[in-house]
């Protein structure tokens, strides 16, 4: 069992970020940062299991330090359908448009790698339309989406709303 993360890091005034995909070293802050918001219900948690089971599909923001400040994860779905999962940003680095930034950053892989299009399931559509998303009926995603749905505690009453981005 990994240690458990050190406290997430509080930003320097003008901090530095530079983007990098995960390494393993990383799942104990991203399990912190991610979990932390489980707990406001603002995502859904992720086990230290399903992070180590998934660290090629996410992406990071890192500070000076190389620690972890902000994340996202673009998972493959179907041939031409990926979801961008665990958008998240330390509180302290909020407002710097790194959220932003890693969405744009998967928005680019997806395309390299043929996928047309990304959704996300969130709470927060605003964040998204302004970056090109628009809402959908959940019941429009294809069924192979549900898979990890099933599993969820909210899944009969779920508030979460999906917004997609067709790539070009």
């Amino acid at each position: 069992m990994p240690e458990p993360a050190p406290p997430l890091p509080a930003a320097a005034p003008e901090a530095q970020t530079t983007m990098r995909k995960a390494t393993l070293k990383d799942v104990p802050t991203l399990y912190q940062l991610i979990n932390g918001y489980a707990k406001k219900d603002l995502m859904l948690p992720r086990s230290m299991n399903e992070l180590y089971e998934t660290i090629r599909d996410f992406t990071v923001m890192c500070d000076e330090n190389n620690t972890v400040v902000a994340c996202a994860a673009l998972h493959i779905d179907w041939d031409d359908l990926a979801e961008l999962k665990s958008l998240a940003v330390n509180p302290a680095y909020q407002g710097k448009h790194l959220g932003t930034k890693l969405v744009e950053n998967a928005l680019v892989e997806a395309k390299e790698l043929g996928i047309r299009q990304v959704f996300a399931l969130t709470y927060k559509l605003n964040f998204f339309k302004h970056i090109g998303f628009y809402e959908v009926d959940k019941n429009k995603l294809p069924h192979k989406v549900w898979g990890e749905c099933i599993n969820c505690p909210k899944f009969t009453n779920c508030d979460e709303k999906a917004l997609i981005r067709v790539l070009e």
